[in-house]
């Protein structure tokens, strides 16, 4: 019995260990017409998420969110799953963040009131 434990443990570690990471870069998806580049990297105990490029339509342009974080404080709850916070650049307001990825998909939403509204968008992996 002690050793299936021990075994169950390793298979348990071995799957944590093999969740989606939140860390690389990722576009946004459009919001008011424009997108992102957003370089996640470790920051404290969590993550932190910066724009680094921003297009409009296919154009890149110098916008004034380059250098901004868009992501703070967003710790791994276990598996793929991220809380934190998120900034929308288009209305300046940080809001509760959670995320979930998948592969090179990442759903990040923003909510108020305890979670109960929240606005969700897609990111997707660029590398």
């Amino acid at each position: 019995m002690k050793a299936f434990a021990i075994a169950a443990a390793l298979v348990l570690a071995g799957a944590s260990a093999q969740a989606d990471p939140i860390e690389g870069l990722w576009q946004t998806q459009p919001d008011e017409g424009s997108f992102a580049h957003v370089q996640i990297v470790p920051c404290g105990a969590g993550f932190c998420g910066t724009i680094t490029r921003t297009f409009r339509g296919t154009e890149e342009y110098k916008g004034e969110n380059i250098g901004l974080q868009i992501v703070t404080e967003m710790v791994p709850q276990g598996g793929s799953n991220y809380k934190g916070k998120v900034l929308r650049p288009a209305d300046r307001k940080v809001y509760n963040g959670k995320a979930s990825v998948a592969g090179n998909q990442m759903n990040l939403a923003g909510c108020v009131a305890g979670g109960l509204i929240c606005k969700s968008q897609t990111w997707t992996r660029i590398q």
